[in-house]
């Protein structure tokens, strides 16, 4: 006999080559119905894998984490099922789980359309029906390149002659479909319920041009028609709020062929940004941050010094002068550095704090750019704190309070926390990761917060605290950033003089609270709707007349407005006024403020809300207070 040890710590003994799904069902017919998998000593297995040893045992029900990966990638598998009963001839290439679902990539004599999608996703639902079961075999590998070759899957062949000889390969079956995996999958088709197939696109063979374009067909899966139902809700919400259609409708900004990745901002545009900027150096002025300029080209020289040579260079831009190769920063860290370096510092002067509004290019692939969500010219809220080892942990902790409150001010209030450790491509050794790495856990320790642990994600000098934020219709956003850098001070010759006169290199905090302005505008643009609250509004009120004879009036309400610090704008235009207010409602204007012969005589405006809210008239100056008070964190 074997022991099986369950979560809650209670003991099984079976006997040897006793399944996973055998034991869920001593334990109870519901627990049978509902394992969808397992995880065996950590490893996850399917349902039908055999106990041979001593093992912790745990059952994979649709309320565990990794069962949504599962459902995805089985669905991928019904996919192609799909495919190839409907349209034989079509060979299946790799179909991997992605954000929100999955895809399959089919070679076939004419690339599939969206028309084809329907068709397919009622084959899926027939197959679903069949509650086939899922079987998984092993193959050498030259069995497994000679099994697909038998059955015109040449793809499937090239990617197997890829593997190594010796290893043996899982192929997993469902009726008359067997696809090569690694797997675990569901017992059965029949689990496969909450799905959608989502759109079709072309994809080159291997990702490369030269070779047979393919046809990539995208879905969705869910653990339950609900969770479905509030994905495509989100998608539907998605759609409208989209900040390339909003800044368009705004005249917010564009961008266009000359300028890839690069954002021509508009004056209601750029009005945004600077609520957004003034707020932000407000922040660091209140944090104890000194703000400097450093410059956008640097010679290469002093980014092979820094490590960016050799860990970014395929991202920068670079540019030549007098036989000099110079490169546009894709940071601001190295220019920061230099300031500090400018004359000796004490230990009694630390912590010194920068902040920079600084304009950073990278060379991102053109098929990733994003309207302004993901650019080649971007400006970061950038800042860097140089201080000793003994003072990461407050002000990591300070800079934690501070990004919270900022995402509050700004509308977001559920915020997870990361924190991204060691990639595989890093400078130092283990033991200053070591170092780093647990100064970020005290931090948040300190603060009193949970965090989850990314492996492998953080950057090549040193492991960061990332902040996700969750908008108004529940997609999560990284922003913020807290690093903690042994290698920079270092590698560039950053100094200062401890208690003992003996000259260290200080810890260098990188820290960022919304990141990229551009694409934290594109977020703020979505989150709202484009319907921004009226401290953050580009516009904030119009003043319409409703004949000439109030035009001088309507002049001076704004002027009034405006010496205020208000960002009011008037509309004298020959037309209805019906037809005035309709249009800048659909601006999203916060507050639209008619005048006519009674309120000019009177001194007052009539106010009426986006919402269509009539507020009556009221004295200029009172609607002024109003405003005023609504101006929150901006004012």
């Amino acid at each position: 006999m074997i022991a099986i040890t369950l979560p809650d710590g209670s003991r099984r003994e079976v006997e040897p080559g006793t399944t996973v799904a055998e034991v869920a069902a001593s334990i109870g017919a519901g627990l049978a119905r509902a394992a969808l998998a397992a995880k065996v000593d950590g490893r996850l297995v399917d349902t039908s894998h055999r106990l041979e040893r001593d093992a912790a045992l745990e059952i994979v029900t649709d309320k565990h984490p990794d069962a949504l990966e599962i459902l995805r990638h089985s669905t991928a598998h019904l996919l192609a099922q799909a495919v190839q009963r409907l349209y034989p001839g079509a060979q299946v290439t790799i179909g991997p789980v992605i954000d929100n679902g999955f895809y399959y990539d089919f070679a076939y004599e004419r690339p599939f359309t969206p028309e084809d999608l329907p068709k397919i996703e009622a084959e899926m639902q027939k197959i679903v029906a069949e509650q086939l079961p899922v079987s998984r075999s092993v193959k050498s590998r030259d069995e497994a390149i000679a099994f697909f070759r038998g059955l015109g899957e040449h793809y499937k062949a090239e990617i197997i002659e890829a593997i190594p000889a010796d290893e043996e390969l899982s192929l997993y079956s469902q009726g008359e479909f067997t696809d090569l995996c690694r797997g675990p999958h569901v017992p059965d088709t029949g689990k496969l319920r909450a799905f959608k197939l989502m759109k079709v696109a072309g994809a080159y063979w291997r990702g490369d041009s030269s070779k047979p374009m393919l046809s990539r067909i995208y879905g969705t899966a869910w653990l339950n028609d609900k969770d479905l139902k509030a994905y495509l809700h989100q998608l539907e919400e998605a759609e409208k709020r989209d900040h390339r259609k909003i800044g368009k409708a705004q005249d917010l900004f564009h961008v266009q062929e000359e300028g890839p990745g690069l954002v021509f901002w508009h004056p209601k545009g750029w009005r945004l940004w600077q609520v957004v900027e003034q707020y932000m150096r407000r922040v660091y002025r209140d944090s104890g941050y000194q703000e400097v300029r450093c410059p956008q080209v640097l010679d290469v020289s002093l980014w092979k010094q820094s490590g960016h040579w050799d860990n970014y260079k395929d991202n920068m831009f670079f540019t030549e002068s007098e036989k000099r190769t110079y490169a546009l920063k894709p940071m601001n860290c190295p220019g920061h550095v230099q300031v500090f370096k400018q004359g000796l510092h004490s230990y009694r002067d630390l912590p010194i704090r920068y902040g920079e509004f600084g304009a950073c290019h990278r060379n991102e692939p053109s098929g990733a750019l994003h309207g302004i969500m993901r650019v080649r010219g971007f400006t970061q809220d950038d800042g860097h704190v140089f201080c000793t080892e003994d003072q990461i942990e407050a002000e990591v902790t300070a800079f934690h309070r501070q990004a919270m409150k900022v995402y509050a001010d700004f509308g977001f209030t559920d915020i997870a926390m990361k924190i991204a450790l060691r990639p595989e491509s890093r400078l130092g050794d283990d033991a200053t990761w070591d170092r780093a790495e647990e100064a970020l856990r005290a931090a948040l320790r300190s603060a009193g917060v949970e965090w989850e642990e990314l492996p492998g994600e953080g950057a090549f000098y040193g492991p960061k605290i990332e902040y996700h934020m969750r908008d108004s219709i529940g997609r999560s956003w990284q922003v913020g950033t807290m690093q903690v850098d042994f290698m920079m001070p270092q590698r560039l010759g950053a100094e200062y003089v401890d208690e003992h006169s003996q000259r260290r290199h200080p810890v260098m905090l990188h820290r960022a609270i919304v990141g990229s302005m551009e694409r934290f505008i594109g977020i703020l643009i979505e989150n709202h709707a484009g319907a921004f609250p009226p401290w953050l509004a580009p516009v904030q009120a119009v003043v319409m007349n409703i004949t000439d004879a109030q035009a001088d009036y309507v002049a001076e309400v704004r002027k009034t407005l405006m010496n205020q610090g208000f960002r009011v704008e008037s509309d004298l235009r020959n037309e209805k006024i019906g037809y005035k207010i309709r249009e800048h409602t659909l601006q999203k204007v916060p507050y639209l403020l008619v005048v006519g012969d009674r309120e000019k005589e009177a001194g007052m405006v009539a106010v009426r809300t986006r919402e269509g809210t009539d507020l009556g008239s009221m004295p200029v100056a009172a609607f002024a207070a109003r405003l005023a008070a609504e101006n929150g964190p901006g004012a």
